[in-house]
């Protein structure tokens, strides 16, 4: 079985897009998955299926909505492309606090780059379904607007390097 890392869009702690990690959880084992972990309040998963990653995603979409009542999309990463985004992230060293992925259903197109003002010394890359963003003043203080991309759903390093440890452990494949 392979491993897979979800990560839910617009999921908040109060309020509207409100999801308990243990809803989220329980989602996870309606759709059959096993091994499932859940990591911060956010709507971030690890979990193993034998499905392919189209079917995963859609499990999940569907046992969430039949759980909650509510249609959360889902942005779903095999362990192994999750660590190639992860290795290609131009990112490196910086404070991982301030170092955001933005992940895209459908790869963004490079020549938004142009469009894009980084008033605060903000770097921005686009490699594949990823935007990869430093803040070096942090992302609430920052003025960089994101425009003319689709809708998607950002994390910052130390959470994406957790879950891909999760999900290195998940595999069984601590490495």
């Amino acid at each position: 079985m392979a491993a897979f890392i979800a990560l839910l869009r617009a999921v908040n702690v109060g309020g509207r897009g409100r999801l308990a990690a243990t809803e989220l959880k329980a989602a996870c084992e309606a759709a059959g998955f096993s091994g499932v972990k859940t990591y911060i309040q956010s709507g971030n998963a690890v979990f193993a299926t034998q499905l392919q990653e189209d079917a995963a995603r859609f499990g999940l979409q569907q046992a969430l909505l039949a759980l909650t009542g509510q249609d959360f999309e889902v942005f779903l990463c095999s362990r192994a492309a999750f660590d190639q985004m992860l290795a290609a992230s131009p990112l490196g060293d910086g404070d991982p606090a301030r170092s955001i992925i933005y992940l895209f259903q459908t790869p963004p197109d490079p020549a938004i780059l142009d469009t894009m003002m980084a008033p605060d010394g903000e770097t921005v890359s686009i490699i594949g379904h990823a935007v990869h963003v430093h803040y070096p003043t942090g992302s609430g203080r920052s003025k960089l607007k994101l425009k003319g991309l689709e809708r998607g759903t950002g994390r910052n390093l130390n959470t994406l390097r957790k879950l891909s440890v999760m999900a290195a452990e998940c595999e069984g494949d601590e490495t």
